[in-house]
């Protein structure tokens, strides 16, 4: 029986496989006219995958692969270097390279006239520099005759986008030759649990299908990762169901350790700022891969450009992580808020949530503790978070310690969106969408209460909680007050938490 695969290329016989025909085209497409050129992606876009299923198409056209992984090769000797790739030419091509140089071993390749070679490097940032650029020049020299002699195309392939750093190295890649490998289409996606659906007959309710796409943003690996541990935690149910997935989704958020979102956590860091302006702001930063930030978030696979040009994340998975990661040790608070908690005030007769006193609580905790509080500091005392992020923590902890008091649930939206935060909490069988942001102008404010409104019909609730955070140093229009109302069949009930920026 296949099994959905997590590590390394997908072996079709062992592993659910997608056959992307049309990437797959355009990459023949490419080698055909002889182009040397780079395929980038972050981690687990399934590039391994897919230059094997390119390789095996190759092969049955007449052309030999040579595929060779060069990770962690930065501080290896060039002799290191040359005997990996000698040994693994020697495995794919049967051509014997030993004891040559970098240049000599191009030399041997264009004596070669009666063969269709194609090389491809993975991992090859990974290679020292020492000698990457006399490899790249060598490269270059072959892809100027390469219609006399058998290397017809060279692929190299990264995690970063290489096309700048072999530019820099006057070799022939340029921007046009790039091969771009997306994640998956919502329809891969169904097909790819479609094949356990057909191969065991356990099932995946459609909500579920729908939840995985949404908080994976169709990144393979992590498609595949959710799918896995559902089907491994959930050997005997007919029908994987929405709280399996919650399950696993907590699993993955806060227990689970994944190495590339470790990965990304070292990145955020060094530019904390940044992304906690993206989590916790509504700031509309445009997207500019020029700027060393963006770049290095772009290419580690954390934000994206979105449709109208502006900086976005990527993959709300990592996004859910890093809010998680970011969130500070705030020194018995919780316990503090459990005290003053009186549950018997909190719900009516119908055992329905009061949600005005509970805000009213909260109103009263702010004044007592403020939000600095919520603010990490570095080890010499320095703040290291953006001040908007005590806002919206000093929040989270409130309403997380009320959770814990009534036995309730929460879990986090799988929202891709920036400056907010979006909580589903279950208290007593009733589900709620809280909505946390920061006030900066009318037609943001009254146009976030209509997008709560859409949200909370998309996921099938009737109640939604819009909770502002607005300077006291404002005078306000009339507009700008807590009331509730009726939006679209949907309940919304809208709170002001106001602060003196002064003091903050």
């Amino acid at each position: 029986m296949r099994e959905f695969n997590t590590s390394g290329p997908n072996i079709l016989e062992q592993h659910y496989t997608i056959i992307r025909t049309d990437l797959i085209n355009k990459g023949l497409k490419l080698v055909e006219s002889e182009k040397y050129f780079t395929i980038w992606a972050p981690r687990q876009t399934g590039k391994s995958t897919y230059f094997g299923q390119l390789a095996v198409e190759l092969e049955k056209q007449g052309h030999k692969v040579a595929h060779i992984n060069f990770e962690n090769y930065k501080d290896e000797p060039e002799h290191s270097f040359l005997s990996r790739l000698t040994r693994n030419l020697k495995d794919f091509w049967k051509v014997d390279f030993s004891n040559k140089t970098i240049g000599e071993i191009f030399d041997h390749l264009e004596r070669i006239k009666d063969e269709k070679f194609v090389l491809i490097i993975d991992e090859v940032e990974g290679i020292n520099p020492k000698y990457f650029g006399s490899f790249l020049h060598s490269i270059r020299n072959a892809y100027h005759s390469r219609q006399t002699h058998c290397l017809k195309s060279v692929i190299l392939v990264g995690v970063s986008n290489i096309v700048g750093v072999v530019s820099d190295n006057a070799s022939p890649f340029n921007v046009s030759d790039n091969l771009n490998i997306p994640y998956f289409t919502d329809n891969e996606v169904f097909e790819l649990l479609g094949q356990h659906e057909t191969e065991t007959g356990q099932l995946f309710e459609q909500k579920v299908k729908e939840k995985i796409i949404q908080i994976t943003a169709n990144q393979p690996g992590l498609v595949n990762g959710f799918a896995k541990k559902l089907v491994e935690d959930y050997p005997d149910e007919q029908t994987i169901q929405f709280d399996d997935y919650l399950k696993v989704e907590h699993w993955y958020l806060k227990v689970a350790i994944d190495k590339n979102f470790a990965n990304i956590l070292n990145k955020a860091k060094e530019y904390r700022s940044f992304v906690e302006r993206l989590l916790f702001t509504e700031e509309k930063i445009p997207f500019e891969i020029d700027r060393e930030n963006i770049k290095i978030l772009h290419t580690n696979g954390l934000i994206k450009e979105d449709e109208n040009g502006y900086v976005t994340f990527w993959v709300p998975f990592y996004k859910k992580r890093l809010y998680n990661a970011f969130y500070p040790y705030s020194n018995g608070e919780k316990a503090s808020i459990l005290r003053s908690i009186a549950v018997n005030t909190l719900f009516d007769s119908n055992n329905q949530l009061k949600l005005d006193i509970l805000i009213a609580g909260y109103k009263e905790f702010v004044k007592r503790r403020g939000f600095n509080v919520f603010r990490e500091k570095d080890e010499n005392g320095n703040y290291n978070s953006i001040k908007e992020s005590a806002l919206i923590y000093s929040f989270e902890t409130y309403i997380q310690a009320f959770l814990q008091v009534v036995d309730g649930k929460s879990y986090r939206e799988a929202d891709t969106g920036l400056g907010k935060s979006d909580l589903i909490i279950n208290v007593r069988s009733t589900e709620y969408l809280i909505e946390s942001k920061i006030y900066y102008y009318e037609s943001q404010f009254l146009k976030g209460k209509n997008q709560l409104a859409y949200y909370c019909r998309s996921l099938g609730l009737s109640r939604g909680v819009y909770l502002v955070f607005c300077p006291n140093n404002v005078n306000y229009p009339d507009s700008i007050k807590e009331r509730t109302e009726t939006i679209d069949d949907v309940t919304i009930s809208s709170y002001r938490i106001e602060f003196d920026e002064s003091k903050w």
